[in-house]
């Protein structure tokens, strides 16, 4: 069994190739406004808040990184959004910065109502850990 904190370094490291691999294509797309373009998609998951916003609400430092200060099961959801956007970009061959915008925040609307669908609690009530993983990173360099 996998501890929740090893769990969330699984995941965040799956969400970073994931924006890696996601990027790559709403650059093709034609997305050069990357800050508007991952807010259109938080924007659809968290019921119309900003990447801002959730750093605000989960009590973060200036530029401190909100896929950081996640758990597990709030990463599986952005990993979900994530996949799915790049997917359907590809699919529906997304040519503008507008269209990619529009496509991510449906994809994240699509995960929140599944999410909502399933029972699950919406990312925005799910508790921020105590710890981001940059601190248990530094913690376990220590020991």
């Amino acid at each position: 069994m996998l501890t929740e904190d090893e769990k969330r370094f699984y995941q965040r490291n799956l969400t970073r190739k994931g924006n890696y691999s996601l990027n790559q294509t709403a650059k093709k797309a034609g997305v050069k406004n990357f800050d508007r373009f991952h807010n259109s998609g938080y924007k659809g998951l968290y019921n119309g808040e900003t990447a801002d916003d959730i750093a605000k609400r989960k009590g973060l430092r200036y530029r401190e990184d909100i896929l950081d200060n996640m758990g597990s099961t709030e990463l599986s959801a952005n990993l979900f959004r994530i996949s799915q956007t790049e997917e359907k970009i590809k699919k529906d061959n997304v040519q503008t910065e507008k269209d990619a915008c529009n496509t991510h925040k449906k994809i994240g609307k699509i995960v929140r109502k599944a999410i909502k669908e399933a029972g699950g609690t919406m990312p925005e009530d799910l508790p921020t850990p105590k710890k981001s993983l940059k601190q248990l990173e530094k913690e376990n360099k220590k020991e």
